[in-house]
């Protein structure tokens, strides 16, 4: 058994860092260069970008709901902890509600994001490129995106004090 759980804890980093990683590369390499780039060039890529990375990010969500689950379940966390007042108030029952808070929070900003103003921003970008709609849609994304970003910092915090505990 605990083969299964080290291999999902190393499947449940994997995709953690696959994850992140390509928020942080969107963010830092490609968002950057396009700005400096030509503007029709720029729109497509970053559609054509988001698009494949759309389907990576929601696997890796997949495979992180699969394995956080089993990873708390051979820690000893059950369903009933979450209604018990002194797991709840524990240090680590805070983190892992912490965690699982922003994790939720991150699925909703994403589907978001994926769903409704990403594709809608590319389309605007495309169809009517510099109009205000354009506009205001792209910033939207990308006010979604950093705080996507930021949320992924937040659970990365999160992940190390369940495993290490609180510095205070």
């Amino acid at each position: 058994m605990y083969g299964i759980y080290l291999l999902s804890v190393w499947l449940h980093i994997l995709a953690a860092i696959t994850w992140i990683g390509g928020i942080a590369f969107l963010v830092f390499v490609v968002v950057p260069w396009l700005r400096r780039s030509d503007r029709t060039i720029a729109v497509t890529f970053l559609r054509e970008t988001g698009e494949r990375f759309r389907a990576v990010g929601w696997i890796c969500f997949a495979i992180l709901l699969v394995t956080g689950t089993y990873n708390l379940w051979f820690r000893g966390v059950r369903f009933g902890d979450f209604v018990r007042s002194a797991w709840l108030h524990s240090t680590f029952g805070k983190a892992v509600v912490i965690k699982l808070a922003l994790f939720v929070v991150v699925l909703i900003v994403s589907a978001i994001h994926d769903v409704s103003i990403g594709p809608r921003a590319a389309l605007a970008m495309e169809q009517e490129p510099g109009s205000l709609h354009a506009e205001r849609l792209r910033r939207k994304a990308s006010m979604l995106g950093r705080l996507n970003a930021l949320l992924a910092l937040a659970l990365v915090a999160a992940a190390v004090v369940i495993v290490r505990g609180w510095p205070w």
